[in-house]
């Protein structure tokens, strides 16, 4: 293949990569604000799904550290499959967590009691933690937008075989993607307990 023929793929990658780095989070904060019942569609809140996809973030970071260690041990394929696996659950998670907010009000960081109303008692108790989780909460959102990208652009290279330039995009995905996963799972520990039951 010639480097001209390689350049033309690359930028109708890039200009996907763009366009669908764009449209999944408008579509997301979107959907975010949108619930099936304003549409008549009567569904019982899928409040089963948020400890399923936390569990899958908690996954996906396992993957991400399982395919550095593969690659660090020159096992090619293997990482292949750990990465193509981590996208996947990804993947899966951001059609959970949809589906979860179409059906579910948003839950509220210690500052309601189960009957949505402001419990002020409660709210002071949590003081100090109702920031910690909001930090974290507002740098995994902001990293969650950033990481698609980087993430696309990432697997492109490998599939194109640009091992030089895949390698040195891996290094700062991997980071960012592992501490999206993480905060992930403990943004869900955090709110857990204000869960509707």
């Amino acid at each position: 293949m010639s480097k001209k023929e390689i350049n033309s793929i690359d930028t109708k990658f890039n200009n996907l990569i763009m366009v669908v780095s764009i449209l999944i989070p408008l579509i997301v904060a979107v959907l975010f604000s949108v619930k099936l019942k304003d549409f008549g569609i009567d569904v019982e809140p899928l409040t089963f799904l948020p400890p399923i996809y936390a569990t899958i973030n908690g996954i996906t970071a396992l993957l991400l550290i399982a395919a550095v260690i593969s690659i660090k041990k020159c096992k090619r394929k293997l990482h292949e499959n750990l990465m193509t696996t981590a996208i996947m659950c990804s993947v899966v998670f951001l059609i959970m967590y949809v589906a979860y907010h179409l059906t579910a009000d948003s839950t509220k960081f210690g500052d309601v009691n189960h009957d949505g109303i402001v419990d002020e008692v409660e709210l002071a108790k949590v003081g100090v933690w109702r920031i910690v989780y909001f930090l974290i909460l507002i740098s995994h959102i902001i990293l969650s937008i950033v990481i698609i990208p980087l993430v696309l652009f990432t697997f492109a290279r490998a599939l194109a075989e640009r091992f030089d330039k895949h390698k040195k995009l891996a290094k700062i995905t991997f980071p960012i993607w592992l501490y999206v996963a993480i905060t992930g799972v403990v943004v869900f520990i955090m709110i857990s307990p204000y869960y509707a039951k």
